[in-house]
């Protein structure tokens, strides 16, 4: 499908520069709220489960349900951006998450199970919207400068994604001051920064970075044909980079969310409270996404390939220190959940960048929705995946086995890298 850019585009290619430094702005600001919602549930979404159904076992399921929701919503969010542009589909995305967010404190409130797991699928929205934006920093940047374009967008979501996890103990607080029960507190949270962000993208989105890209990539094809000397960048698609860009950031996804999701429970059944465990997350979340800046660089200096086999590397890392640390080291838990965060961030970049690579403008947003319904349903195979595995062995097993398979990395990018 293919979408003529709306009337008061083209106006704007004249002064792309000042466009773009708008666009990211907005994304910027989205992103900051964004991250609050996406990582006060994250923090509380699995104990919650576990209190109302007093079992660990299924303790990976509001993650695995959280991630499968997002894999319908990202179908949806890259299908409504590639028929009407990124403002309309991300600001459904948020606004969606919110929706979510609202359900799982009724569910909460009521002590209802069942509807805990269908307003955590919805809530879901959040977390592929907030992956999907990276794609719109990415739109309007020139080929050598994606990977960073595509890290502003993504380290903006560390304010939002630091401060929420340790605004989840305020939240609980406030939450039973409601006659709430504490652990739905950061989903209040949640529900309101989702809710911010979907009416700033809505606001001020404008020019849509989307349609205003395919403005410009049309004007570069009329100049084109008028001009056969002059050569376009190719827009034929590789199927090999598509395969290899989803691969890394599938494989990225499924290591990251099943060791993320479990260490929580690990630590809170071994003594630590709601403080030190959100400290954790904190740390995880600033180290996915901080770094960003400087992995955007490493990935356009260096190459997608060679950061993309980083990420293996720090994964598996991640995974020996927290099989390896003692259960009251919050110091070394810590540690390991910010190499883990770091590995995804580095397979989430070069990945991405690999995608914005190879698929044409006429196809990207839908493709790109199609590769991230892949990472969703990575991430919710490792959730629900990661509570079995702990009820059935422990956490370091979990822990060591997930940094183990993230070396499947090493041998993909070393045949894609021989085939070029």
């Amino acid at each position: 499908m293919t979408s003529t850019a709306p009337a008061g585009t083209t106006a704007h290619i004249s002064d792309l520069d000042q466009a773009r430094r708008r666009i990211l702005r907005v994304l910027v600001a989205s992103q900051v709220l964004s991250g609050a919602g996406l990582a006060a549930g994250v923090t509380v979404g699995a104990l919650l489960a576990q209190d109302m159904l007093g079992t660990t076992t299924l303790a990976g399921l509001p993650s695995a349900l959280f991630t499968a929701g997002s894999a319908l919503a990202a179908v949806a969010v890259g299908r409504i951006s590639q028929a009407r542009g990124r403002r309309p589909g991300l600001a459904t995305g948020y606004l969606t998450g919110a929706i979510g967010s609202a359900g799982v404190i009724v569910a909460a409130a009521l002590d209802n199970p069942l509807l805990l797991f269908i307003a955590l699928f919805v809530y879901g929205a959040g977390t592929a919207t907030n992956l999907q934006a990276r794609y719109a920093g990415a739109d309007l940047a020139a080929p050598g400068h994606r990977a960073r374009a595509v890290s502003t967008v993504l380290v903006a979501t560390t304010l939002g994604g630091v401060a929420g996890p340790n605004l989840a103990a305020p939240a609980g607080t406030f939450a039973e001051r409601l006659g709430i029960p504490g652990l739905a507190g950061p989903f209040i949270l949640s529900g309101t920064a989702y809710a911010l962000a979907s009416l700033v993208l809505a606001l001020w989105l404008r020019p849509d970075p989307l349609l205003l890209a395919r403005a410009v990539a049309a004007r570069a094809e009329e100049a084109a044909a008028a001009n056969p000397a002059a050569t376009p960048e190719g827009t034929g698609e590789r199927r090999g980079g598509v395969v290899l860009g989803a691969l890394v950031m599938v494989l990225t996804q499924l290591v990251m969310a099943a060791i993320m999701t479990m260490t929580p429970v690990h630590m809170h059944d071994h003594g630590h409270g709601t403080a030190a465990s959100g400290l954790v997350i904190a740390v995880h979340i600033g180290a996915m996404y901080l770094p960003s800046p400087l992995t955007g660089r490493l990935v356009d200096r260096y190459g997608r390939m060679k950061i993309a086999a980083a990420s293996g590397i720090t994964l598996l890392a991640a995974g020996i220190l927290a099989a390896a640390a003692p259960d009251d080291s919050v110091a070394l838990l810590a540690l390991a959940l910010a190499l883990l965060g770091l590995g995804w961030n580095l397979g989430l970049v070069s990945g991405t960048a690999i995608i914005t690579d190879t698929v044409p403008l006429a196809t990207r947003a839908r493709t790109q929705g199609l590769v991230d319904v892949s990472i969703a349903v990575a991430g919710a195979t490792g959730g629900i995946t990661s509570g079995i595995m702990v009820a059935a062995t422990s956490y370091p097993a979990l822990a060591l086995t997930g940094g183990v398979l993230s070396l499947a990395l090493l041998p993909a990018v070393a045949a894609t890298a021989y085939r070029r």
